[in-house]
């Protein structure tokens, strides 16, 4: 008997609102660059991804392009995702500090 199995997307998950931010929180926990990026990915994905460049400022494929496995996003343009996301990034003291 063989297993069939099916891609998994996690952008088929972030429906809510609450769903979007813990997902980004965990991947900025993280703190790995990477994890973020392909985070804020999958979020404009489910999102759609024509409408978050738009609101970020952005063409849809410099969107692709930024966020893709070796785009480097500037930092104008992950303000710009995040404020398409109706987020927006915040300091706070390191608890290893």
């Amino acid at each position: 008997m063989t297993i069939e199995t099916t891609k998994w997307d996690s952008a088929e998950y972030l429906k809510a609102e609450e769903d979007i931010l813990a997902y980004l929180e965990a991947a900025f926990e993280d703190g790995d660059p990477a994890l973020i990026k392909h985070a804020l990915k999958v979020i404009a994905r489910a999102r759609g991804m024509t409408a978050i460049a738009k609101d970020a400022g952005v063409t849809r494929e410099a969107l692709y392009k930024a966020l893709s496995e070796k785009g480097d996003p500037k930092l104008s343009t992950l303000l710009g995702v995040m404020r398409a996301l109706g987020l927006s990034l915040a300091a706070k003291k390191s608890e290893a500090a």
